[in-house]
C-alpha cells in the first residue's frame, strides 16, 4: 500500500563548483545530481519506511533514467512516473555566493513533468494517507488543478494533504496565483513555510497573526522553517520551539525537503509531533553538510546515529 504520494518534478540538477560563479559565463560543474523538490521528499519519506509512489514524466534520455533508477532504489514506487519520448528531462543549475544565496536556471515549465496526466494518479493514490504539494511543482495551471485534484481525492478518501508553498514575492504577482495558493491552503492539514513564506502566502506581516490566519482556513499543522535557527510548531492549541543541530552548511539545496518528509513521514507512522520535529531538524542538518540535493536524504538508523552524536 503506498502511504505517501507526491507529484512534480524529477530534475537533473547541476552544481557550480566556485563559489560566486557566474550562470553566465563558462565555468565547473559537479553533476547530474537527483533533485527535485518533491522527488526530494519523497525519497525520504521512503527511506524512512512508508510506501511512497511519485507522479511524473521523464523524457526518453540518460537523465531521465538516472533519476527513475535512483528513487527505484530508494524504495520509491515509480510506477507513475511516465516517459515521454518527445520531451526532453527537467534540469536545473546552480550557483552559490558568499552571502549564502544562490542563483538558478530551471527547465521545469518545459521540461517532460510538464506534461503529468491525470490518469497516471490513479494507480496511487487509492489508501494514500498523505498527499504533498511542493509549490515548485505549481508553474502552471494544469499543475496547479492536478494538485487540486489530488488532494480532493485523498481528503475525500480521509487521507491528510500537506504543502510546501515555497512562494516568492515574484510567484504572488502572476495573475491569480494567489487565489490558487490560497485555495491549496484550504484543503491543507501539514503546511511547511520556510521563513517570511507564511506571511508572504497569508498577506500579513505579523508571524502570529498569519499563524492564526492559517489555521483559520483549516491548517491544522504547521512547522515553520527557519534554517539554523530552527523551526516553530503551531497546532492551534500549542506553540514550540525547536533549536536547530549545529553543523557545516556545504550545500543547502533540498534541506528543507528533507526536513518536511522527515516530519511528515513520522506523523503518518504516528509520531509525537515533538519527537518528529527533532528527527525533522537531524534530517536538515545532514541535508546541508552533504554535496547533492537528494544526496542529502536519510535513513532512520542513520538520524537516531546522528541525534546521538548530537545530543
Amino acid at each position: 500500500m503506498t502511504d505517501i504520494v507526491t507529484f512534480g518534478e524529477v530534475l537533473a540538477e547541476f552544481m557550480a563548483l566556485e563559489t560566486n560563479q557566474s550562470l553566465g559565463a563558462p565555468g565547473h560543474f559537479a553533476g547530474p545530481f537527483p533533485g527535485g523538490a518533491p522527488a526530494i521528499f519523497i525519497d525520504q519519506a521512503a527511506k524512512l519506511g512508508s510506501g511512497a509512489a511519485m507522479v511524473s514524466c521523464v523524457g526518453d534520455d540518460a537523465f531521465g533514467r538516472m533519476l527513475v533508477a535512483r528513487l527505484a532504489a530508494d524504495g520509491v514506487d515509480v510506477s507513475a512516473i511516465a516517459t515521454r519520448p518527445d520531451a526532453t528531462t527537467a534540469s536545473a543549475f546552480v550557483t552559490y555566493h558568499d552571502d549564502g544565496q544562490r542563483d538558478f536556471i530551471f527547465n521545469i515549465a518545459n521540461g517532460a513533468c510538464a506534461e503529468i496526466a491525470p490518469r497516471q494518479f490513479d494507480g496511487v493514490l487509492a489508501g494514500c494517507k498523505l498527499f504533498h504539494i511542493a509549490g515548485t511543482s505549481l508553474f502552471s495551471g494544469h499543475m496547479i488543478d492536478l494538485a487540486r485534484q489530488a488532494a480532493d481525492r485523498v481528503k475525500a478518501a480521509g487521507g491528510r494533504v500537506s504543502f510546501d508553498p515555497n512562494v516568492r514575492k515574484e510567484t504572488l504577482a502572476r495573475s491569480g496565483a494567489r487565489q490558487a495558493l490560497t485555495d491549496l491552503l484550504s484543503r491543507t492539514d501539514i503546511l511547511l513555510p520556510s521563513d517570511s513564506e507564511l506571511n508572504l502566502l497569508v498577506d500579513i506581516d505579523d508571524d502570529e497573526q498569519a499563524v492564526e490566519r492559517a489555521l483559520a482556513l483549516g491548517v491544522s499543522e504547521i512547522a515553520w522553517k527557519n534554517g539554523s535557527h530552527g523551526c516553530r510548531y503551531y497546532d492551534g492549541a500549542t506553540v514550540t520551539h525547536h533549536e536547530s543541530f549545529a553543523v557545516s552548511e556545504v550545500d543547502p539545496t533540498g534541506a528543507g525537503d528533507s526536513f518536511g518528509a522527515t516530519f511528515c513521514t513520522l506523523r503518518t507512522q504516528g509520531m509525537a509531533a515533538a519527537d518528529a520535529l527533532v528527527y525533522a531538524n537531524a534530517a536538515g542538518a545532514t541535508a546541508v553538510s552533504r554535496r547533492g540535493a537528494m544526496e542529502g536524504t536519510s535513513t532512520r538508523a542513520e538520524l537516531d546515529a546522528f541525534i546521538d552524536s548530537h545530543g
